[in-house]
């Protein structure tokens, strides 16, 4: 199927639920939006959605849940990346868990759905009753089985100035950056630069720095052979229980066990 398939494919059949399995490695999917809800599920390297709002860090054995007429893009980190999607007609009475986007570790029940319907592509309706009733029961086991989000997500810059000041810490990344070194290279304040972060991104320059860093760390630990404390020194911490400790906050496991339990199933 070419790949352009979310733009004439997706919605031609209104109720039926649409399978994609893309095992291509695609490098950029340009801004679509869908009538349908989409569940994207990723392995292989961390897969990068931009909303309007918000640039979403998808890492491998995770899946995001786009609900119906969101516009994103989808950037995969590595050609290695595998997506596999089901896209399914939502009703205006669904529960809240299809109306907000969000970012989910897949467990062992929604995985062996998964991968039962790896050879299926394009739509199933109703009349195909085994394979309707086993989408459709993966709808059901999302909101029944979902743990609580991951805030794997950071919100774009509006302000000229934050933009630049951004887009010179993700060039410079490896490099540690202190409020008040960056405010002065841009000629500013400390306070208004603090100020800037808060009313533009709505958090702190810290915490913006800081699940910058550690997001950007869950590429190298996927993508690379580069040792932890390697890629801590990627990312600009000097030392390793730091970094370790960091990441370990923000994504729940230390960054060896993340390493380890991302490995690609090899069913693909």
């Amino acid at each position: 199927m070419n790949s352009k398939y979310y733009l004439t494919e997706v919605d031609k059949k209104p109720h039926s639920i649409f399978c994609y399995h893309n095992l291509m490695g695609e490098t950029f999917i340009e801004p679509h939006s869908h009538d349908k809800g989409q569940f994207l599920y990723t392995e292989g390297g961390v897969v990068h959605v931009k909303t309007d709002s918000r640039m979403y860090y998808l890492p491998a054995r995770h899946y995001m849940w786009i609900p119906p007429g969101v516009r994103h893009a989808i950037y995969p980190s590595s050609p290695r990346v595998i997506m596999r999607n089901l896209y399914f007609p939502m009703s205006s009475n669904a529960s809240g868990f299809y109306k907000k986007e969000g970012i989910y570790p897949i467990n062992n029940l929604l995985m062996e759905l998964l991968l039962f319907t790896k050879t299926w592509n394009g739509d199933i309706t109703k009349s195909q009753k085994s394979k309707y009733a086993v989408v459709y029961a993966f709808k059901e086991l999302l909101k029944q089985t979902v743990s609580k989000s991951l805030h794997l997500e950071l919100p774009h810059a509006n302000d000229k100035r934050l933009i630049n000041i951004i887009n010179y810490i993700t060039e410079h990344l490896h490099q540690e950056h202190l409020l008040p070194q960056l405010a002065s290279n841009f000629s500013m304040t400390d306070k208004s630069l603090y100020r800037l972060f808060k009313k533009d991104v709505g958090m702190s320059f810290i915490k913006y720095y800081t699940q910058l860093r550690i997001f950007k760390s869950l590429e190298y630990l996927i993508n690379s052979d580069h040792t932890i404390s390697e890629i801590a020194n990627m990312v600009g911490y000097n030392s390793l229980p730091t970094f370790s400790n960091t990441f370990t906050k923000i994504m729940g496991k230390r960054p060896s066990e993340y390493r380890t339990s991302n490995e690609i199933y090899l069913e693909s």
